[in-house]
């Protein structure tokens, strides 16, 4: 497979905080529900894939059990939800909540703010 996040996979990635990773996961599954509601399963499928590919990269700079197993389910459960039966019973909303979270957190934490 090819790398999309070339220069993030050339050891950048390692270097963001997991807060920051994960908002860049969840840039990427917003886009894939965005294409998905409007049906165009060929531009869902891409940001799913790269959406994939930032969990490995993620999973591959991590080293502690709970943060390889939180980032482990939160892919378990988007695969699911894109391309499985949903047996979660995920939404997109709760996709979107939990994505967005990190991204808030990275928002604030670059402006210099902690809430």
């Amino acid at each position: 497979m090819t790398k999309q996040h070339q220069e993030m996979a050339s050891g950048r990635w390692a270097g963001l905080s997991l807060v920051e990773q994960m908002a860049n996961i969840g840039s990427e599954v917003e886009r894939a529900l965005k294409w998905k509601s409007k049906h165009h399963p060929v531009y869902c499928l891409k940001a799913f894939d790269r959406a994939l590919e930032l969990f490995d990269l993620t999973l591959e700079s991590r080293k502690t059990l709970p943060q390889l197993k939180e980032i482990a389910r939160a892919r378990e459960i988007v695969m699911d939800f894109f391309f499985g039966e949903n047996s979660f019973g995920t939404s997109e909303q709760f996709l979107r909540m939990y994505f967005f979270q990190f991204a808030y957190a990275t928002r604030n934490t670059r402006s210099g703010r902690r809430n």
